[in-house]
């Protein structure tokens, strides 16, 4: 009987737990020195709940926007913004699902995971770029930025990192993790900065669409560098700062991450 009453007040918490439990990443957030904010950011008749976090500078900073994953703004993405100001950068992540949770809410209002990575594929290209467009506006007017603007996106925002470089002419850079993406040549065309890759040597199904979007780059002259970290699989990134997370993503994470700062330093 007390078995029984513990599995189920275990399933209660798991219930009433985030839909992406990452206590790891949630408390390096909270011991960060760096300020972080919210902001309604308006598109349309929506608002665009983003999370901003600010270096500690005595200049005015880039700005990069980073696109979550296909799990929504999680802890995990959030502190991504937060390195990106230890770094020296004004980062702002913006929760893509805002209005489309339950009772008109966001990511932290699904109740799975997995509720919110199928919402997520219900999201149209128009209503993405729409809100992005919303986010960049955003962050150039900021007093604290010096107007260079720069997107990064992981899975599936690596995916829609690209889409967007099609459509913002304005951008110092595009950084794709891993990102998922076959476009024609004439979509690629519109591109006018420069994009690099970040992807794992365990990671087919993504890692097939490089030579493809590599000829094509080339062909129109545009600047594409992909790297592949031999040893790492999907998501490492994530996967590398997660005390569970395998030695090869680690490995990969920091060679990425180094990579990234030195990429940003010269915008």
């Amino acid at each position: 009987m007390r078995a029984t009453t513990q599995l189920i007040a275990a399933s209660l918490l798991l219930l009433a737990a985030p839909a992406v439990a990452q206590d790891w990443a949630l408390s390096r957030l909270e011991k960060s020195p760096r300020h972080h904010e919210w902001a309604e950011v308006k598109s349309g008749e929506r608002s665009v709940h983003t999370f901003v976090a600010f270096p500690q500078s005595p200049t005015k900073s880039t700005a990069v926007i980073v696109i979550h994953e296909n799990r929504g703004l999680t802890d995990w993405a959030r502190g991504v913004a937060d390195q990106l100001a230890e770094a020296g950068y004004i980062a702002l992540a913006p929760d893509l699902l805002s209005g489309t949770g339950p009772q008109g809410g966001r990511t932290k209002d699904f109740a799975t995971s997995d509720a919110a990575r199928e919402a997520i594929y219900k999201l149209t290209p128009e209503q993405v770029t729409a809100d992005l467009d919303a986010v960049a506006a955003y962050a150039k007017k900021l007093p604290a930025s010096n107007g260079k603007l720069a997107v990064a996106g992981f899975c599936w925002g690596g995916g829609q990192t690209l889409r967007y470089a099609t459509h913002n002419k304005d951008l110092a850079a595009a950084f794709v993790f891993y990102g998922a993406f076959e476009y024609t040549k004439e979509q690629l065309a519109a591109i006018a900065a420069p994009v690099y890759g970040f992807y794992a040597g365990n990671d087919e199904r993504i890692d097939a669409t490089v030579p493809g979007t590599t000829k094509l780059m080339q062909e129109l002259g545009k600047k594409y560098e992909p790297v592949t970290y031999e040893g790492a699989g999907h998501g490492f990134m994530r996967g590398g700062e997660d005390p569970a997370g395998t030695d090869g993503d680690r490995k990969a994470r920091e060679q990425a991450w180094e990579r990234w700062k030195v990429l940003l330093k010269g915008l």
